[in-house]
C-alpha cells in the first residue's frame, strides 16, 4: 500500500488524453496505479487539503481495494 501526495491540489485530467500534476516533477507516481516488474502500487490522491484550503482540477478521492483469494 502507499500513501497519498494530495495530487498538489492542482492539475489537469482528461481520461484518455492527459494527467498532470506538479505533483509528476517531484513524484514519478503521483497518483494511480502502477506496475513494475510484476509488483503494483496504488498512489491515492488523497481526500483532504494542505495549505491551500481547496483544490483545482484534482479531484479528491477514496480507494477501497478488495483482496480475493484465486
Amino acid at each position: 500500500m502507499s500513501g497519498h501526495t494530495h495530487g498538489m491540489q492542482f492539475g489537469i485530467e482528461i481520461p484518455g488524453f492527459i494527467k498532470w500534476s506538479p505533483a509528476s516533477l517531484r513524484y514519478p507516481k503521483w497518483a494511480g496505479l502502477y506496475e513494475e516488474l510484476g509488483r503494483y502500487i496504488h498512489v491515492n490522491r488523497g481526500f483532504g487539503f494542505l495549505a491551500f484550503p481547496g483544490r483545482v482540477g484534482i479531484w479528491p478521492e477514496i480507494t477501497v481495494i478488495k483482496l480475493k483469494k484465486k
